[in-house]
C-alpha cells in the first residue's frame, strides 16, 4: 500500500473510531440527561401517556393530588384538592416548569419508573394493561391541616404551622401562607402557566416558598426550651436559684440586655424563669452552661443537622458560632444568630412531649402500588443518637411548660386541652426596635399523654404592630389546631 492510501486508511479509521466514541457517549453517558431533558416531547408525552399516582392523606384517605383524563395530546393533567392549603405538602408538577416539593422528592415513584414498581409495569405490559405510576401515603391529617391553615390565612398572616405526633415524628400539619395554587401550574395551557409561575415568582409575599422547612428564622424564648434542657442535665432544678433583676450586662460589653418590658422577674428559680420568660435568667444560665453544653443539648433536639429530609429538604437550624460569652448570653434565649425553622421549633415541644427523645419528622407514611397494595410502609425513628434530656428532666420542663401555658394569654385559651407550652417574641431586622417582631409558640397536648406538638411563626408580629407577642398572635393559631386534632375544633 502506497503512503496516500495509507494516510487516508488511517484517516478513516480515526473518523470511524471517533463516531463510535461519540455515539457510545451520547448512548450511555449521557443518555440520562437526554431522557430527563425537559426539552424531550418524546419523554413528556410518554410521561403523560400513564396515570400518575395519587398523593393521599392518611386520615379518611383524601386525594390530595389525583390527575383526570384530557382529550388533548398530554392525555392526564394533574388534579389537586384544595391546592394552596396543601401545596407545602404536596408541591406541583407542572409541563413547562418540572416538579417541586414531594411531587419532585417523590417523582420516579409517582410516575411508575422506580425500580420498585418493575414487576408491575412488566405485569402490565404483557397483560396490556395501561401503566400506572405508584401512589404516595401521607401522614398529614386534613382536619389539622385544615384548622392550622383556616387560623392564619383568616388573619392574613405570613408565617407557618407545623403539627408533629411527638411519638412517632409523623407530621400531622404542614401550613405556609401565604400559599399559591399549584392547579394553575399543571394546566395543559402553556400560556396559563406562564402567567401563575410569573404571578408567584415575581410576587414579594413569595408564595411559593415553604417557609415551614425552607426558611429558618431567631426563635425567640421558644429556645429557652432548649437551655432549660441544658440546665436540667447539668445539675440544676426547677427550684434553682436564678436571678430575678430586670437586666445584666452582656460580658465583654456596656452592652446590657433586658427582661420583656424592662420588669424584673416575679420570681427567682428556673421555673419561675420559665413560666414568666424572664431573659436575665436565660442569658446568665447560657453563659454559666458554656458553649460546649449549649450545643450538645441542642444537637440533640435536632439543631444543627444538615441532611434531614422528609423527605424534602430541611433547611438546617443552627445556634451560629458563640464565639464569646457575650454571643452566649444572646444565644441563651433565642437570639442573635441562633435560627430555627418552624419543624425544628416543633420538635422542641415534641422531643420534651416524647420524653426526652426527639423522633426523625416524616411526611410519607407508605408508598402503594397502582392497586393500593403496600410496597413500603415507614416505621418511626430515632432522630439523633442520643436523647435531649432525661425521662426525668423532661418531666420536669413539662410542668414548667404547663406554668407557662397558665401565664400566657391569647385567644383560644381551653383547660380541657391540657396544653404545655413556651411562646417567644423574637427581635429581627437591621433595627429590632422598631420592626414588629416574630411571634412565635411551640406546645404539647395533652401534657398527661402527648398526641400533638405544634409551632408557629407569625413573621413580624401580624397585625399587631411593635406590640405584637406569641402569646397575644401565635398561641390562638395553635390552640386551634391542637383543639382540631384532638377532636374538639
Amino acid at each position: 500500500m502506497n503512503t496516500p492510501l495509507r494516510k487516508v486508511g488511517v484517516a478513516m479509521l480515526v473518523m470511524v473510531t471517533l463516531l463510535l466514541v461519540n455515539a457510545t457517549y451520547i448512548q450511555v453517558v449521557q443518555a440520562d440527561d437526554y431522557r430527563t431533558d425537559s426539552r424531550n416531547s418524546r419523554v413528556l408525552l410518554d410521561e403523560y401517556s400513564r396515570e400518575r399516582g395519587k398523593i393521599v392523606s392518611e386520615e379518611a384517605g383524601q386525594v390530595l393530588a389525583g390527575v383526570k383524563p384530557t382529550d388533548d395530546q398530554l392525555k392526564f393533567q394533574r388534579t389537586y384538592l384544595d391546592g394552596p392549603m396543601y401545596a407545602p405538602v404536596t408541591g406541583y408538577y407542572s409541563v413547562l416548569y418540572g416538579a417541586g416539593g414531594l411531587e419532585r422528592a417523590e417523582d420516579e415513584f409517582l410516575n411508575g419508573s422506580d425500580p420498585r414498581l418493575f414487576v408491575r409495569r412488566l405485569s402490565d405490559m404483557i397483560t396490556g394493561r395501561d401503566p400506572r405510576g405508584g401512589n404516595v401515603r401521607l401522614t398529614v391529617r386534613p382536619s389539622v391541616q385544615e384548622a392550622a391553615y383556616n387560623a392564619m390565612v383568616q388573619n392574613g398572616y405570613t408565617g407557618s404551622v407545623v403539627a408533629l405526633d411527638p411519638k412517632t415524628g409523623d407530621i400531622l400539619a404542614m401550613v405556609s401562607t401565604p400559599s399559591y395554587d399549584p392547579g394553575r401550574l399543571a394546566s395543559h395551557d402553556a400560556n396559563e402557566q406562564q402567567d401563575a409561575w410569573t404571578s408567584f415568582t415575581e410576587d414579594p409575599a413569595n408564595p411559593m416558598l415553604n417557609r415551614a422547612i425552607r426558611e429558618n428564622y431567631p426563635p425567640g424564648s421558644t429556645f429557652k426550651i432548649v437551655t432549660t434542657a441544658a440546665a436540667l442535665e447539668n445539675g440544676m432544678t426547677a427550684d434553682s436559684q436564678v436571678t430575678s433583676a430586670a437586666e445584666t450586662t452582656l460580658p465583654g460589653t456596656s452592652t446590657t440586655l433586658e427582661n420583656y418590658g424592662g420588669a424584673t422577674c416575679p420570681g427567682s428559680t428556673l421555673a419561675d424563669a420559665l413560666k414568666y420568660s424572664c431573659n436575665t435568667a436565660f442569658a446568665e444560665i447560657a453563659g454559666q452552661l458554656g458553649k460546649e453544653k449549649l450545643e450538645a443539648t441542642a444537637a440533640n433536639f435536632g439543631i444543627g443537622m444538615d441532611d434531614l429530609a422528609i423527605p424534602m429538604g430541611v433547611v438546617p437550624s443552627g445556634l451560629g458560632d458563640l464565639e464569646s460569652d457575650a454571643a452566649l448570653y444572646q444565644s441563651g434565649i433565642g437570639q442573635r444568630d441562633v435560627r430555627l425553622t418552624p419543624l425544628q421549633d416543633a420538635l422542641l415541644a415534641a422531643t420534651v412531649a416524647n420524653d426526652g427523645v426527639a423522633m426523625k419528622p416524616q411526611l410519607i407514611k407508605a408508598l402503594l402500588a397502582p392497586d393500593l397494595s403496600t410496597i413500603e410502609e415507614f416505621s418511626p425513628e430515632e432522630l439523633t443518637g442520643e436523647p435531649a434530656m432525661s425521662a426525668e428532666n423532661a418531666q420536669v420542663l413539662t410542668d414548667m411548660m404547663i406554668q407557662s401555658e397558665s401565664n400566657t394569654s391569647g385567644g383560644g385559651k381551653d383547660e380541657s386541652l391540657k396544653i404545655a407550652s413556651k411562646t417567644g417574641t423574637a427581635e429581627h431586622g437591621t433595627d429590632p426596635k422598631a420592626t414588629p417582631p416574630h411571634a412565635w409558640y411551640t406546645a404539647f397536648a395533652p401534657y398527661d399523654d402527648p398526641k400533638i406538638a405544634v409551632a408557629v411563626i407569625v413573621e413580624s408580629g401580624g397585625n399587631r404592630g411593635l406590640a405584637a407577642t406569641g402569646g397575644t398572635v401565635a398561641a390562638e393559631i395553635a390552640r386551634s389546631t391542637i383543639a382540631a386534632a384532638l377532636g374538639g375544633g
